[in-house]
């Protein structure tokens, strides 16, 4: 049974930092692109950042660029999402994915295994 489980969400004040992990279960994540994604209340879910199954490509929202990092570790099963420089409008539940290549687009409708999703609150 293939399951995505985040965690390390929480509440954070601007400029604060935050790791998500996404842990994998039910099968090897070594051959499959992942991707963080982020859907704040009455807006779409939208694509934060994604990474090829071997780590060696990534692409992030113009949003995001300088301040997240993407990354991965085959090994654990679980990939990463290091959030610096938080700012409020990053509120949002954070979920992860899979889309079952080895690379390709960050866009939600290419991922088809999805994890809960972990609340993240950036406020003073």
């Amino acid at each position: 049974q293939v399951q995505l489980v985040e965690s390390g969400g929480g509440l954070v004040q601007p400029g604060g930092s935050l790791r998500l992990s996404c842990a994998a279960s039910g099968f090897s994540l070594d051959y499959y692109a992942m991707g963080w994604f982020r859907q704040a209340p009455g807006k779409e879910r939208e694509g934060v950042s994604c990474i090829s199954s071997s780590g060696g490509r990534t692409s992030y929202a113009d949003s995001v660029k300088g301040r997240f990092t993407i990354s991965r570790d085959n090994a654990k099963n679980t990939v990463y999402l290091h959030m610096s420089s938080l700012k409020p409008e990053d509120t949002a539940v954070y979920y992860c994915a899979t889309r079952y290549t080895r690379y390709g687009s960050c866009v939600p409708a290419d991922f088809g295994s999805w994890g809960q999703g972990t609340q993240v609150t950036v406020s003073s």
